[in-house]
């Protein structure tokens, strides 16, 4: 809840470690005091006394100072509300009232402003260290109001020197990549222009001074939107620093709202941490499965998937021999990937058709999901809803329901389309569809693909074709939210090629996230590393594959190696079992059981990344009450010396711990200060080291 001054302008949202605070002057400006370390409303007031800066020729005092900036008056920063109506462009807003609805709404801080008809509510809810944002606008007025950009937030950043700026880029199969470098003037613009979140950026940055892993003060900023976005890091003239955020990558139109209509833009959420790299993390995980994550408490299942075993070729008898192999190794839930449907022996036709292929499952899927329960496991299929190949009954019979421009050439990707979900129409035939299938079978789990981004993005007929940008997000929401309502037991795991569609707002409704489609279990190094600066391993899916790994590289890796790469997140195993030596089986049996014991730690408990991936020694560490355990991994030895001793972190340094393996008995002050020695040698060698406080 917020603390408010006597005279109703000053705002202090506190979290357990930080404080946000904002002021209304009387001129109408909402201004920024205070985001960092927890203040009182004394201090807050104190710096809202502070006046703005004078007078300087070709600047103006509020640029760089305003909680959210709007285009028009004396403003030149990126605006992060841009409107216009048939007879003007820009805002001239009013504060109208403010109000702490209480925990029942979530304990927000509203505020609402009023220009001309267009009401503008600006929401605040402190979740721990997080600040989560949002902006609503309502059209109470006679005409159409055209929103042009309408971010989720403006974030300002205190004075200081040497900032650096942090953020997650890549491409497909390489996701995820953790890259910092010095802020320079100007602005650094990220996102996606591709109707998804998109391979090559998270959304999400950090900015530092002089931050290391668990030392100094890291400001983060993450956006909840899983189309289209834009996030613009600016450094001001006068070296103020402000971050914009939000839906939607260019300024040519967001969508129009008519008389009575209302836009509530995703979620922009800010944190600070006084803790590092590493403490911006433990919080942004505690965050999300606190209040992100679907049912985060409950741990995710080992699980296998045909993809890699069968790739299109794929039958009820082949499927039952893996899983019962599955079964063998103590897997907990079996997924037939693409291939099951429709016409669908290749990429080139069947997606749009989601009903089982007669001649591969001639009764369904339900007999085949059946023996998978009978085995002890869970049962999930692969889908892609919102695609469709031309070569289809779905296609055949409605070729305007994807989005084409008239008289162009439709251009696919993967030999497929894109469905134009902001139609009701086509909505409704997929969600039917979906709700058919779960229904037909007792299934209990779907990865979720989009295998193509948005190019021939039209919508013939519609007056304003630029909504399916934003309608089609929404659409998909619908849909998942539509089925989790219908169907409680069946969770969900977002693909889009891997790491295509990762961001807070579809893991608001998936229980996990297919994270790379790169499965070499050194690459995934890397990649898991960048993810776990944003999310938690409780979301990350991670495989155990063939070796040497066909897919990228050829890359030839122990059994070991690869199951203690993907034991950091939640363990998949993807290769072709019925190849693998029983000797192999039985390895990966004991792995397994392994996991399953070190599960909670993993999908539960704090991450202290000890040693980056950067060629000699990794390793990451996870805490839950009296038990740790550490995953290392060795690339490479140089020169014959040993692999440096591991400081552990977040351990009591009076108490003692004992690993189970041993029964070796370790002082926590040694651990902390002097470390734990691996065993590892040679290269590509792994293992994983249990402590548990005596």
């Amino acid at each position: 809840m917020a603390d408010i001054a006597e005279d109703g302008r000053t705002w202090l949202l506190s979290g357990p470690t930080s404080g946000y605070a904002l002021h209304l002057t009387a001129a109408h400006e909402l201004v920024h005091l205070h985001w960092g370390p927890r203040i009182t409303l004394a201090d807050a007031e104190a710096l809202a006394a502070r006046p703005l800066p004078g007078y300087r020729p070709f600047e103006s005092p509020l640029d760089g100072r305003e909680e959210y900036p709007v285009e028009g008056g004396p403003r030149f920063v990126r605006p992060a509300l841009s409107v216009r109506t048939a007879a003007r462009r820009g805002t001239e807003w009013r504060f109208v009232s403010y109000d702490t609805p209480g925990e029942e709404d979530g304990d927000e801080l509203r505020l609402r402003f009023a220009d001309d008809g267009l009401a503008i509510t600006l929401h605040y809810r402190m979740r721990g260290d997080v600040v989560e944002r949002r902006v609503t606008l309502d059209n109470e007025g006679p005409e159409p109001v055209e929103l042009l950009r309408a971010d989720a937030a403006t974030w300002t950043l205190p004075d200081r020197e040497g900032w650096r700026l942090s953020r997650l880029h890549g491409r497909w199969a390489a996701e995820s990549r953790l890259t910092t470098a010095p802020l320079t003037y100007g602005e650094y613009v990220i996102g996606s222009r591709r109707g998804h979140t998109g391979h090559q950026h998270l959304p999400w940055v950090a900015l530092d001074t002089d931050a290391t892993e668990e030392h100094g003060e890291v400001y983060g900023c993450a956006l909840g939107w899983s189309g289209s976005w834009r996030i613009t890091v600016a450094q001001l003239p006068d070296a103020r620093v402000q971050i914009t955020g939000g839906a939607g990558h260019d300024d040519s139109g967001l969508l129009p709202l008519a008389p009575g209509e209302s836009y509530t833009t995703p979620v922009f959420a800010g944190l600070y941490s006084d803790g590092g790299f590493g403490g911006a993390s433990r919080a942004w995980h505690a965050y999300q499965r606190a209040h992100v994550v679907p049912d985060a408490g409950r741990d995710r299942p080992v699980l296998f998937n045909s993809w890699e075993a069968t790739t299109f070729g794929i039958c009820e008898e082949q499927q039952s021999a893996l899983a019962r192999r599955a079964a063998a190794i103590g897997v907990e839930l079996f997924v037939v990937d693409d291939g099951w449907f429709g016409a669908r022996t290749s990429d080139r036709a069947g997606l749009g058709d989601w009903t089982p292929n007669p001649d591969r499952f001639p009764n369904g899927l339900a007999p085949l999901a059946e023996q998978v329960h009978d085995l002890g496991m869970g049962f999930g299929i692969w889908v892609e809803p919102e695609m469709v190949n031309p070569d289809s009954e779905l296609y055949r019979a409605h070729p305007d329901w994807v989005q084409y421009q008239p008289g162009r050439t439709r251009t696919q990707f993967r030999n497929q389309l894109v469905l134009n979900l902001a139609r009701e129409d086509v909505r409704e035939y997929v969600a039917e569809r979906l709700d058919a299938l779960l229904s037909s079978a007792p299934i209990d789990f779907v990865k979720w693909d989009f295998n193509r981004c948005f190019t021939d993005a039209g919508w013939p007929g519609e007056p304003y074709p630029q909504r399916l940008w934003t309608d089609h997000v929404h659409a998909f929401y619908g849909l998942l939210d539509r089925l989790r309502a219908a169907h409680p037991g069946v969770a969900f795991e977002s693909c889009s090629g891997g790491g295509g569609r990762i961001d807070l707002g579809v893991l608001g409704r998936t229980d996990q996230v297919w994270t790379s489609d790169n499965t070499d279990p050194l690459d995934r190094l890397a990649i898991q590393h960048g993810f776990s600066q944003i999310h938690p391993a409780r979301v990350m899916a991670a495989w155990v594959t063939d070796s040497p790994n066909t897919q990228l590289n050829g890359r030839v890796s122990s059994l070991g190696f690869r199951f203690v790469s993907a034991m950091a997140g939640v363990l998949g195993i993807g290769g072709d079992l019925g190849r693998w030596t029983e000797e192999e089986l039985a390895e990966a049996r004991r792995w397994v059981a392994l996991y399953k014991e070190i599960r909670p730690l993993v999908q539960r408990g704090d991450l202290y990344r000890l040693r980056p991936p950067t060629g000699g020694l990794g390793a990451v560490q996870y805490l839950l009450g009296d038990e740790t355990v550490v995953l290392a991994w060795l690339q490479a030895q140089r020169y014959g010396e040993p692999a440096p001793a591991l400081r552990l972190r977040g351990l009591d340094a009076t108490a003692s711990y004992a690993c189970p393996e041993t029964g070796e008995v370790h002082r926590g002050a040694v651990l902390l200060h002097h470390g734990l020695r691996t065993g590892l040698t040679g290269d590509l060698d792994a293992t994983v080291l249990r402590l548990r406080r005596i």
